[in-house]
C-alpha cells in the first residue's frame, strides 16, 4: 500500500470586512446609543418618587381565617357561587371604579402629573381620559395578592412622601367603604325573608287590634267576656234569690191560707223573679239585643273571632320577631371589615425609580433585540 500525504489548504487570515463596520455600527445604534439616552434620561430627568405600602386583609367577627367569603351568608339562601371577598377586592383595586373615587378624593390627576412634562416617562398626561388614568393607576400602584393567606399588599409610589400617603390612605378608605356596603348588602338579603315575614306579622296584628278597637266602640263593649261574667252573676243571683222565695212560700203556707196577703205578695214576688230571669236568659239567646241593639249572640261569637285572631296574630309576631333577631344576630356575626396589619407611613427616601435596575433592563432588552436581528442576519446570509 502506498501511502499518500494529504496537505489541508491553508486558512486565508481574517479582514475586517464591510459586514463588521455594518455590525459594528448596528450594536453601537440599537444597543449603545439607546442605552446611553436612557442612562441620561434617568439620572438626568426622571424624577425622584416616593412609595408608601399599605397591607391589609378581610376578615369576620367569627372568622378563624382572613379572606372568606363576604356573600356566603347570601349563598346560603340563594344556592349560588360566589367569589371570595378577597378576590372581589382584589379586582376593585385594579378597576377605573376606583380610580374615580380615589381622583375625586384626593385630586389624583394632579399628583400623578405634578412632573409634567419634564418628567413624560413617569409622569401623567393630565390632558388625558380615565382610561389613561386608569393605566397609569395600574403602573403607579402595585396591587400584591398572596392566595395562600389571602393578604393583600398595595405599594403607592407618587413624586412626594405626602401624595404617596396620601392616596395610600385613600385607597384603604375606599377599599373599606366597598366591604362594608358589600356587607350590607349580604347582611340584607340574609334578613330580607325574616324582615318580610316580621313585617307582615305586624301589619295582620295591627289590623286586627283595630278591628277589635272598632267593635268596642261600636257595642260600647270594652270586654264581653266580663260582661257575660256580670250577665251570669245577675243570673245566679235571681235564681238564688227564687229559691229562697219559693222557701219563703212554701213556710208561709204551711201557716196560712192562699187568700193571706203574705202569701199573695210572695207569689207576685216569685212570678216577678221568674219574669226577670227569663229576661236575663232572653240575652244570650239569638233573638237578644246588645247596648247598641245588635244580636248579643252574634256580638259575642263576633268578638270571640277577634280575640281568637288576636291571640293567633300576637304568637305569629312573636315567632317572627324572634326569627327575624336570630337572622339578624347570624348576619351580624358574618359581618366583614378590613383590616389594616401594615399601617401606611411617610416616606423618608426615595425608592422609585431603581435607575440602574431600568439601566439593566434596558441594556438587556437591546442587546437581546440586536442578537436576535444578528442571527437573522447570519441565517440568510448562510443559505445564500
Amino acid at each position: 500500500m502506498n501511502n499518500h500525504s494529504y496537505l489541508r489548504p491553508a486558512v486565508s487570515s481574517a479582514r475586517f470586512e464591510r459586514r463588521h463596520i455594518i455590525l459594528t455600527l448596528s450594536f453601537l445604534l440599537l444597543v449603545i446609543v439607546p442605552t446611553a439616552v436612557s442612562a441620561w434620561y434617568l439620572w438626568t430627568r426622571a424624577v425622584d418618587q416616593y412609595v408608601s405600602t399599605v397591607g391589609f386583609s378581610i376578615r369576620k367577627e367569627d372568622a378563624s381565617t382572613p379572606g372568606v367569603d363576604l356573600l356566603g351568608g347570601l349563598t346560603q339562601f340563594t344556592g349560588g357561587s360566589t367569589a371570595s371577598d378577597t378576590d372581589i377586592l382584589y379586582d376593585f383595586l385594579k378597576s377605573e371604579d376606583i380610580v374615580a373615587k380615589i381622583d375625586a378624593a384626593v385630586d389624583l390627576r394632579g399628583k400623578f402629573s405634578k412632573e409634567w412634562p419634564n418628567d413624560p416617562v413617569f409622569a401623567y398626561d393630565p390632558s388625558g381620559t380615565i382610561e389613561d388614568l386608569t393605566k397609569h393607576w395600574q403602573r403607579r400602584v402595585e396591587v400584591l395578592y398572596d392566595t395562600t393567606t389571602r393578604l393583600i399588599t398595595l405599594r403607592v409610589s407618587a413624586f412626594s412622601p405626602e401624595d404617596a400617603l396620601a392616596i395610600a390612605d385613600a385607597t384603604f378608605d375606599e377599599s373599606s367603604r366597598t366591604i362594608n356596603r358589600l356587607s350590607d348588602i349580604a347582611r340584607d338579603d340574609a334578613t330580607r325573608f325574616a324582615s318580610n315575614e316580621l313585617t307582615r306579622a305586624q301589619e295582620k296584628l295591627t289590623a286586627t287590634r283595630q278591628a277589635l278597637t272598632a267593635f268596642r266602640m261600636r257595642t260600647q263593649i270594652v270586654d264581653p267576656e266580663a260582661d257575660l261574667e256580670g250577665q251570669m252573676g245577675i243570673l245566679n243571683t235571681l235564681q238564688g234569690a227564687l229559691a229562697e222565695t219559693l222557701i219563703e212560700l212554701d213556710t208561709l203556707r204551711e201557716n196560712s191560707t192562699d187568700r193571706d196577703q203574705r202569701v199573695i205578695q210572695t207569689e207576685k214576688k216569685i212570678e216577678a223573679i221568674r219574669n226577670r230571669i227569663s229576661e236575663e236568659r232572653a240575652k244570650f239567646s239569638a233573638n237578644s239585643e246588645g247596648p247598641g241593639g245588635e244580636n248579643y249572640a252574634e256580638l259575642m261569637s263576633e268578638y270571640e273571632k277577634l280575640s281568637s285572631d288576636m291571640m293567633f296574630d300576637q304568637t305569629a309576631y312573636q315567632s317572627a320577631r324572634a326569627a327575624y333577631d336570630i337572622a339578624l344576630a347570624e348576619a351580624q356575626r358574618k359581618s366583614r371589615y378590613l383590616a389594616a396589619h401594615i399601617e401606611p407611613k411617610l416616606a423618608e427616601a426615595s425608592l422609585v425609580p431603581d435607575r440602574p435596575y431600568l439601566l439593566a433592563c434596558v441594556f438587556g432588552a437591546l442587546l437581546l433585540g440586536w442578537s436576535v436581528l444578528l442571527l437573522i442576519y447570519y441565517s440568510v446570509r448562510d443559505r445564500r
